[in-house]
């Protein structure tokens, strides 16, 4: 049974910084991307990054770019997602996605949204 797990999330100040996990049980990461994705209240779930299985190239929305940072350490080690200079707007839950296939690419999954497995996510909150 494939589980995903998130941690790391919480209040902070703006300008501040979080580290977002995802961990996995039941399924190896390594060989799929992974992707990020973020749903504020009111809001549809959107993608934030997604990073590829085959060369740790990787994906970023507009919003973020320049600001969050997606790596994989490998031998089954997390996910994770580095978040600086954050803002209110980043307030959200943030979660952890796999797709259905080892093929599926990063375009497919963080712009088509090709996800078959989420974690039950962190919220993320932004606020002085």
């Amino acid at each position: 049974q494939v589980q995903l797990v998130e941690s790391g999330g919480g209040l902070v100040q703006p300008g501040g910084s979080l580290r977002l996990s995802c961990a996995a049980s039941g399924f190896i990461l390594d060989y799929y991307t992974i992707g990020w994705f973020r749903q504020a209240p009111g809001k549809e779930r959107e993608a934030v990054t997604c990073i590829s299985s085959s060369d740790d190239s990787s994906y970023y929305a507009d919003s973020v770019k320049g600001r969050f940072t997606v790596s994989r350490a490998r031998a089954k080690n997390p996910v994770y997602l580095q978040m600086n200079s954050l803002k209110p707007e980043d307030t959200a839950v943030y979660y952890c996605a796999a797709p259905p296939s080892v093929r599926t690419t990063m375009q497919a999954m963080c712009i088509l949204k090709v996800v078959d497995y989420w974690g039950q996510g962190t919220q993320v909150t932004v606020s002085s």
